[in-house]
C-alpha cells in the first residue's frame, strides 16, 4: 500500500476510531432511560458510593492510552500530536482482538510531577493507564509516581509488554537449544525503556549472565554516561567483565537480544558466539543484522520485531490479553511476578517448539485469551496468598 493510499483511508474516516452507543435513544421514554431525568438516580447513588462508578458508568471498562510522542519507535521525538496515530492504533487493536475500550489521549511533554498530576486528576474517568512512547528515563519516573499517585493499573508497553514477550520468546529458545534458561550468556544491546525492563525481568527469572551495551558503549554500575537504572540493572548483572565494543563482548554468548538500531550486529560477530546462537533482533523497521545475514553466520534461532520474518517477538501478543484480563480482577499493579507468568503462559502455547516457531504468531487463535486467563488466574493465586 502506497503512503497516498494510507493518508486517503485514514483521512476518509478521521482516524481509526469512533464512539459506538450502549442505549437507543428514539423517544422521550428511552431518552429518560439514558439521560435525563433517570441519569439523577445514578449520579446521586454515585455521589454516595463513589465506588460505584465503575459499575454504572464507562469508567469502570475504559482504558486511557497516553503519550507524549517522545520516543516513537523508529522515528524519535515527533511530539504528542505525532503520537496520537500510534496510540489511537493501538486503541483499535485493544478493541479489535480483545473487545476492551481504550481513548487515545495525548500530553504536552511537560516535567514529569506536572505529567502525573494531571494523569491523576483524570484517573477517575479510567479503569487503567497505558502508557506508550515516553521517552527515558522519564518514563520510568512517571510509571513509578503514577503508581503511587493512583488506584488503578499502570502499564507502560514499552517496557513491560516488550520483556514479557522477550521472555517468552527466550524460554522456548532454550528448550530448542537445551540450554538451560538461568545459564545462558546474554548481550542486551539497547538499554533504553525497553532494554531495562527486559534486563529488570530476566535478572529475577534467573538469567544474570547479562553484559549491557547501549549509544556509549558498555553499560557498568559506575558509568556516569548512563542514568540510574541503566546502572542499577548492571549492577544486579553478574557480569564485571569490561569489553571495548559489541563484537568484542559477542565471543561465546549464547544470546543477542538487539533493542537499539539496524546493522549493529555482523555475521563475523555471530560466528563468535557459543554453539547454537540465538538472535533477537527486534530493532524496527530495520532489524540489528538482517535474519539472512544472521542465518549466514550461524545463528540457529532468529527472531525479528517484523511480520515479515518468522518468530516475530511484538508488544501485541501481550497487551490486548492482559488488560482484558485485568478488568476481570481487582489487580492494581503489573508486577513482575505476573509478567513472568503471561510469558510462561505465551510460550507454553507451542507445545514444541522449535527453531522458526518459538512464539504464538498475532494473529494465531487463542493469544489474547490465553494472556487474559493467566492474569485472571494470578489475580486467584494472590487471592488465595491472601486468605
Amino acid at each position: 500500500m502506497t503512503d497516498e493510499e494510507i493518508l486517503s483511508l485514514h483521512a476518509q474516516h478521521h482516524g481509526v476510531l469512533n464512539m459506538a452507543p450502549q442505549m437507543a435513544v428514539h423517544n422521550r421514554e428511552e431518552l429518560g432511560k439514558a439521560y435525563t431525568p433517570g441519569v439523577a438516580v445514578i449520579s446521586k447513588l454515585i455521589e454516595r458510593y463513589p465506588e460505584l462508578k465503575d459499575k454504572y458508568t464507562l469508567s469502570g471498562k475504559l482504558v486511557a492510552m497516553v503519550t507524549d510522542g517522545s520516543a516513537v519507535l523508529g522515528l524519535g521525538n515527533i511530539g504528542p500530536a505525532g503520537g496520537l496515530p500510534i496510540v489511537e492504533g493501538k486503541a483499535l487493536l485493544y478493541k479489535d482482538l480483545a473487545g476492551v475500550d481504550a481513548i487515545p489521549l495525548t500530553l504536552d511533554q511537560v516535567p514529569v510531577a506536572e505529567f502525573v498530576q494531571t494523569l491523576k486528576n483524570i484517573s477517575k474517568s479510567f479503569a487503567g493507564f497505558h502508557l506508550e512512547d515516553i521517552e527515558a528515563p522519564r518514563c520510568f519516573e512517571i510509571e513509578e509516581q503514577l503508581r503511587q499517585a493512583v488506584d488503578i493499573p499502570v502499564y507502560h508497553d514499552d517496557q513491560e509488554g516488550t520483556a514479557i514477550v522477550v521472555l517468552a520468546g527466550l524460554i522456548n529458545a532454550a528448550k530448542v537449544v537445551q540450554k538451560p534458561l538461568t545459564d545462558l550468556k546474554v548481550v542486551l544491546n539497547g538499554l533504553g525503556a525497553s532494554g531495562v525492563a527486559t534486563a529488570r525481568l530476566l535478572i529475577k527469572m534467573g538469567v544474570k549472565q547479562l553484559t549491557l551495551f547501549d549509544i556509549d558503549g558498555q553499560v557498568h554500575p559506575d558509568s556516569p554516561e548512563y542514568n540510574q537504572y541503566q546502572r542499577e540493572v548492571a549492577q544486579e548483572s553478574l557480569v564485571q567483565e569490561h569489553f571495548d565494543d559489541l563484537s568484542s563482548a559477542m565471543v561465546g554468548q549464547d544470546v543477542f537480544i538487539g533493542l537499539s538500531t539496524a546493522d549493529v550486529l555482523t555475521a563475523a560477530d555471530v560466528r563468535t558466539m557459543a554453539k547454537d546462537p540465538i538472535i533477537f533482533a527486534l530493532a524496527n523497521p530495520k532489524p540489528e543484522i538482517d535474519p539472512a545475514v544472521a542465518k549466514d553466520g550461524g545463528a540457529t534461532i532468529i527472531a525479528t520485531g517484523s511480520s515479515q520474518y518468522p518468530n516475530q517477538v511484538n508488544n501485541i501478543l501481550a497487551f490486548p490479553g492482559l488488560y482484558k484480563g485485568l478488568l476481570q480482577t481487582d489487580l492494581k499493579q503489573v508486577t513482575w511476578e505476573l509478567e513472568a507468568q503471561i510469558a510462561q503462559a505465551l510460550a507454553q502455547m507451542i507445545s514444541q517448539p522449535e527453531p522458526a516457531k518459538i512464539i504464538p504468531g498475532v494473529f494465531d487463535d487463542g493469544v489474547v485469551t490465553t494472556v487474559a486467563q493467566s492474569v485472571i488466574d494470578f489475580a486467584k493465586s494472590q487471592h488465595r496468598k491472601g486468605d
